[in-house]
């Protein structure tokens, strides 16, 4: 009995070759190590630095009230706000987690050793991919600001305020207003993209966790996952709702004030004026972005076991209605197998061919080959009553982040939106 009770996925205590270099490199790069007292020193150094003192050094001596109307930068403030107050919760939970954890135990690297080859295969290719993704992002979006920096510091280099000499005082200016833009954008998506690289794992696991319902089986053993899985998705959520509760607040009032600002009667709106405050925008809801959609995924994904458990008790149900009543056949009748899965397979093809890969293939229309010695059908419906009552997924301090919650979100965000029209321009 003990040896139908272990749990499904095998436990093999390997070797695991994942390289993490790039993370870590990544991770120096930016100056989050805390390995020594000095390395910590100097890491927080560079943060108040990038995030807070080249911003308001900036803001101050490069004012200019008699420059034109497009080298006036009114928008300059709000848009160093909300990045630096980003920038600063990336950091804070960075510091935190590199510390506490380290990298390969917060990347979950260790959870590896009971997964599958391919879920550990898969799981080092998306690393590789994510940080394809992490540069890409940050090229992008540090290109773009480069553009309007070299831009707004050449067309008007007569105007602007400049100590000493005034080419050299204008380059030192802008490439320190540049890396300061560069540092606080590479903390703010190498947490999202973190946090992305983690959900994908977990679906990985979800994946390789719903075959067992197309094998011979046990419920104590999909129990015993299902539990492993819950507490998993328990600890991500933990470690990451403060950072997404605050993007989310964060992102909502930047993007108030920000439209407060551009729609009043008097202002007057362009892009060398308001250029820098929309690439802030644009920078801060991607990284939002990001982590909604990635917990969204892994969520919806966790709670579609439950539809794959009912399809497997309706199933086994079915095929065992001619056999003894609450109990599965003890052999599998291939003859006179109602749930053809080679049938449904074909019908589905074309169909599954067309999708894109980012939706869900746990609730599809395959139906579900039943085996010998499945289960009764009191431990199946037991165990589709648990799942029924036992979500799992990624929380935010207790409210689950599926597509409901989406939903309401975005419920909430429009009624502010249309409500600060009304007051700006007259919308009702």
């Amino acid at each position: 009995m003990e040896d139908e009770r272990r749990p499904i996925l095998p436990k093999r205590r390997i070797h695991l070759g994942i390289d993490l270099k790039s993370f870590s490199s990544c991770l120096k790069w930016v100056c989050v190590d805390h390995s020594s007292l000095w390395r910590a020193g100097l890491s927080w150094s560079i943060f108040f630095l990038f995030a807070f003192g080249v911003p308001v050094a900036s803001h101050f001596l490069l004012s200019c009230d008699s420059c034109d109307e497009n080298h006036s930068r009114p928008y300059h403030i709000p848009a160093q706000i909300s990045l630096s107050l980003f920038a600063t919760a990336s950091f804070l939970c960075l510091s935190h987690w590199t510390r506490k954890y380290g990298l390969r135990k917060f990347l979950l690297i260790d959870k590896l050793c009971d997964a599958s080859e391919k879920v550990r295969h898969k799981y080092d290719d998306q690393l590789q991919k994510s940080m394809r993704l992490f540069f890409m992002i940050v090229l992008l979006y540090f290109t773009a600001e480069c553009v309007y920096k070299i831009w707004w510091y050449v067309s008007g280099a007569s105007e602007i305020p400049h100590f000493g000499n005034l080419y050299l005082s204008l380059t030192v200016a802008c490439t320190l207003e540049l890396c300061s833009w560069l540092y606080r954008i590479l903390l703010i998506f190498l947490v999202c993209i973190l946090f992305r690289l983690i959900c994908f794992l977990h679906i990985l696991r979800l994946d390789d966790f719903a075959l067992v319902f197309q094998r011979e089986t046990d419920v104590g053993s999909i129990l015993i996952d299902h539990l492993t899985v819950r507490r998993n998705l328990r600890t991500i959520s933990h470690r990451f709702r403060s950072f997404i509760l605050f993007s989310l607040i964060l992102v909502t009032a930047s993007q108030l004030s920000a439209l407060l600002m551009t729609t009043r009667s008097n202002a007057h709106v362009n892009i060398f004026k308001a250029g820098e405050l929309a690439l802030c925008s644009i920078s801060i809801v991607t990284g939002l972005f990001i982590c909604l959609r990635s917990g969204t995924k892994v969520t919806h994904k966790a709670q579609s076991l439950t539809a794959l458990c009912a399809k497997w008790h309706v199933c086994a149900t079915m095929n065992s209605f001619d056999f003894t009543e609450g109990e599965t056949p003890l052999a599998q009748n291939s003859s006179s197998q109602l749930f053809s899965v080679g049938a449904a397979d074909s019908e589905s093809d074309d169909e599954s061919t067309s999708r894109d890969g980012d939706d869900d293939d746990l609730n599809d229309t395959k139906l579900i080959p039943i085996f010998a010695h499945t289960i009764t059908f009191q431990k199946r419906q037991a165990l589709v009553t648990y799942l029924e009552n036992n979500k799992a997924g990624i929380t935010v301090f207790g409210f689950m982040l599926d597509r409901t919650w989406l939903h309401s979100i975005f419920g909430i965000q429009l009624a502010l939106l249309l409500w600060l029209l009304n007051k700006t321009i007259g919308i009702s």
